[in-house]
């Protein structure tokens, strides 16, 4: 090769070699750029490493401080608490879910009287285990083993109830155990001692107060039979004085001697329901009665005070309500008894009005009775009315100090109706009178919406007489509802201007100014008219007595309840007047007198019973004792019995119970009748289970002597009460 090629070629090396050392120049300068970068990235990652670093370790060294802070609070904590758990009375102890003691108290631990067994880490088992066998625990009725096993039982539940265990010393401990939700038990054990020993105390003084109780029942019985025994004689003796021919001087006395019994006697009924209804020991005794009757029957027990005093008793019985109803009729005539009593005694002009409205429910098949006692008495103030339930409590003022009284009959008949599930309040304005009522739901004995009689055929119009306004009201509304029409009149001389034909009934008042009912029947006959007339009495016997009662139809006690005034008005239209009934000749009709055995061994309650009956044809016989009853029964053969219950030799249970067991031989029952001082609760359930068929407590009372007596009249006896015999006048 030729130089000059030879120096061509290695120009050529030499400058590829020269773009190559530059092309690597370049390589390298961008490498060492990029390591540069790198190295920067680095250093700057290692400075803010360094920061994270200073950082962490400031608060690593705060922590450190926080924890050691809080370590101290803890110990501060638990040092307070276990101190705290030191310090009480209780034992308390923490198990773990295997039942191993973690920690216990002092308290807890002293019960095993420093047994070593005893510490934590000892198990539940191993503790009931020491109790038993070191006679620490009484076991009662259960034997170790099984008083063991039952504690044991009970641990195993998830929330055990808490047990009371007796110690060896008599102590009293209450175990209470808390499962917690891990399954560890907070074990607590309070001493109750001291509660136990109260416990036991009360229950003595329980059993002494009813032991009290009882002696202060059977006090009040036998107070009740010893103070009504000698009162029979005297309200009794004073009920048969009043009959007799007195001038006006000796009936003040006797009325006086009569007022005050009968004063005593709700005094003694009083105390003796109110301490029943202390003692939890009134009962009611549901059964089916008539409402509207047993109102009826309270205004007339106290018509007579009614009628002393001027004032009309009104009633207002809803048409649409039934009458017979499921109740106990003697709370509830005694509540009756003491609201329209009250009403009276307190009203001194005007009128006691009681008034019955309700709601019949068809779904429950109930009535929700409201019965409410008006009158325009004295009136409560308003400040006393919150007060006049209380126990004997009465309103003290200048205006009716003149009343007496026990101040028990309102505060009993809350109670009573409280009993009955009902509601009693007061509204009363002074002055103007007053209005008591009570809310009872009652359950009907028959049909809950009752249909009435259809009237006869023309009885078209009524005229009501009367002067007071209410009654007419009440009157011309119930006759309205029945779709008669009513003429109203408020006086005699009214009545007399408006009667003509169209009129085919009046219903006349007897007590009015000016002219009274029987003057005004009187009058209308002189006119002319025939109209029938229906009288409404307060006093029906001295109507009868009256000559002028001839002109009327009927003479009826006033109020007079609805359904005797729709019979009446019955046998008036469609009856016609019965001529006197002629006897067969070929039938011989022979009458003996009604026959009374009366046993009483008391001198003085003979001679009341007798006085009581003298006015009656029968025949009376006496026994001193329950052996003569039983000796009388088979001689005199009675129609009926007036058996007195504590007798010498036999008593009157005891008599009854012979006459029974002789009538059963001969089919036979006479009615027997208990007459007693007797009166608490129970006393009349006791009586006629011994085969008496009623039962009268003394002071005993001369209509219901006779109402017996008449019931047991049959149709061999001679009536013992001759009545004149009502005779119908067109």
């Amino acid at each position: 090769m030729s130089l000059a090629n030879k120096l061509t070629e290695e120009r050529r090396r030499r400058l590829a070699a020269e773009r190559m050392l530059e092309l690597k120049q370049a390589e390298l300068f961008a490498a060492n750029r990029k390591l540069g970068k790198h190295a920067q990235q680095l250093t700057e990652e290692i400075v803010e490493t360094r920061a994270e670093v200073e950082t962490i370790r400031g608060e690593n060294q705060r922590v450190k401080s926080d924890l050691t802070a809080a370590n101290q609070k803890i110990q501060v904590v638990e040092r307070r608490l276990w101190h705290s758990i030191e310090s009480i009375t209780d034992g308390f102890a923490f198990f773990t879910g295997d039942n191993e003691m973690i920690m216990a108290n002092r308290a807890y631990l002293a019960v095993f009287d420093g047994l070593e067994v005893i510490k934590p880490g000892v198990n539940y088992v191993t503790i009931l285990q020491t109790l038993t066998d070191e006679g620490i625990v009484n076991t009662g009725d259960l034997g170790p083993s099984a008083w063991r096993q039952m504690m044991t039982q009970r641990l195993q539940k998830p929330q055990p109830e808490p047990v009371i265990i007796q110690l060896w010393n008599g102590n009293h401990i209450k175990l209470t155990d808390q499962r917690a939700p891990g399954g560890d038990i907070v074990s607590l054990g309070h001493d109750i001692t001291a509660t136990v020993a109260y416990e036991q105390q009360l229950k003595e003084a329980r059993t002494v107060a009813e032991s009290a109780n009882r002696a202060k029942s059977a006090f009040l019985a036998n107070m009740s039979h010893e103070i009504r025994t000698p009162m029979n004689g005297v309200v009794g003796m004073a009920d048969v004085l009043i009959d007799t021919e007195l001038d006006e001087e000796q009936r003040l006395y006797v009325d006086t001697i009569k007022n005050s019994g009968e004063a005593l006697l709700v005094i003694i009924n009083d105390v003796l329901d109110y301490s029943k209804i202390e003692a939890k020991k009134l009962d009611l005794h549901p059964q089916p009665f008539d409402l509207e009757r047993a109102i009826q029957e309270v205004l007339m027990l106290l018509q007579t005070s009614a009628r002393n005093k001027g004032l009309s008793l009104l009633m207002d019985y809803d048409m649409f309500l039934p009458t017979e109803l499921i109740g106990d009729p003697g709370r509830i005539r005694q509540v009756l008894t003491n609201l329209v009593g009250n009403a009276v005694k307190f009203t001194t002009t005007g009128h006691v009005l009681v008034r019955v409205t309700g709601v019949p429910d068809e779904v429950a098949g109930n009535v929700t009775l409201h019965i409410t006692i008006e009158d325009t008495g004295i009136g409560i103030p308003e400040s006393m009315v919150d007060h006049i339930f209380g126990e004997f409590n009465q309103v003290e003022n200048e205006r009716n100090r003149q009343f007496d009284g026990t101040g028990l009959g309102l505060a009993i008949s809350q109670r009573l109706i409280e009993m009955m599930g009902g509601k009693i309040w007061v509204k009363s304005e002074e002055g103007i009178g007053s209005c008591f009522g009570f809310k009872v739901v009652m359950d009907p004995a028959g049909a809950l919406h009752p249909e009435h009689r259809a009237l006869p055929e023309g009885l078209r119009r009524v005229m009501i007489v009367d002067g007071t306004t209410i009654n007419r009201d009440i009157l011309e509304r119930q006759l309205e509802r029945l779709g008669i029409g009513v003429t109203s009149c408020s006086s005699g001389a009214e009545a007399l201007k408006n009667l003509d034909t169209d009129i085919d009934l009046i219903l006349t008042d007897h007590n009015m100014p000016e002219m009274d009912g029987l003057e005004l029947a009187k009058t209308v006959r002189a006119k002319g008219y025939g109209v029938p007339i229906f009288l409404l009495s307060s006093n029906p016997n001295q109507a009868e007595k009256d000559p002028a009662k001839s002109h009327v139809q009927a003479v009826l006690q006033k109020p007079v309840p609805r359904q005797e005034l729709f019979e009446r008005l019955e046998t008036l239209i469609l009856t016609p007047a019965p001529s006197t009934p002629q006897l067969s000749e070929t039938t011989p009709v022979t009458l003996r007198k009604l026959r009374v055995l009366a046993a009483e061994d008391n001198k003085t309650n003979q001679l009341v019973f007798r006085k009581m009956v003298k006015g009656l044809d029968i025949e009376l016989a006496f026994a001193d004792n329950g052996e003569e009853a039983v000796t009388l029964f088979q001689r005199f053969v009675p129609d009926i019995i007036f058996m007195d219950i504590s007798m010498p030799k036999m008593d009157g249970k005891q008599a009854t119970k012979a006459i029974r067991a002789l009538e059963e031989r001969t089919g036979g029952h006479v009615s027997i009748v208990a007459v007693t001082a007797h009166a608490m609760e129970g006393d009349d359930e006791g009586i006629l289970a011994a085969g008496l068929d009623h039962y009268l407590t003394k002071p005993l009372r001369k209509p219901e002597i006779i109402a017996q007596i008449e019931a047991a009249c049959g149709t061999d006896v001679t009536p013992p009460i001759r009545r004149e015999t009502l005779q119908a006048t067109g």
